[in-house]
């Protein structure tokens, strides 16, 4: 449990209540999520190579989609073939 100071005496302390561990809990998680994305991104940053073909991704396409892991021309070509994929239920 997380001991808090008390808002009416400095040296008491009291319990934190179940609310207040969630909120501590979830604003961590979030900022772990960014920290983590950031991290992505950056990486992606520093590789400007598509993935299918090995050429260069345009900076204008770096720019706008700074976690794009291939060309236009290789994701056009990925999105064609997503749609012709057949779903087993």
């Amino acid at each position: 449990m997380c001991l808090k100071p008390a808002t009416s005496n400095k040296g008491d302390y009291r319990m934190a209540d179940e609310g207040e561990i969630a909120n501590i809990l979830a604003d961590r998680t979030v900022a772990e999520s960014i920290a983590q994305n950031a991290k992505l991104l950056s990486k992606q940053a520093n590789k400007p190579e598509c993935e299918d073909c090995g050429l260069e991704i345009p900076q204008q396409r770096r720019e706008i989609a700074p976690w794009a892991e291939t060309c236009t021309e290789c994701q056009s070509i990925r999105e064609q073939r997503g749609k012709h994929r057949r779903v087993a239920y």
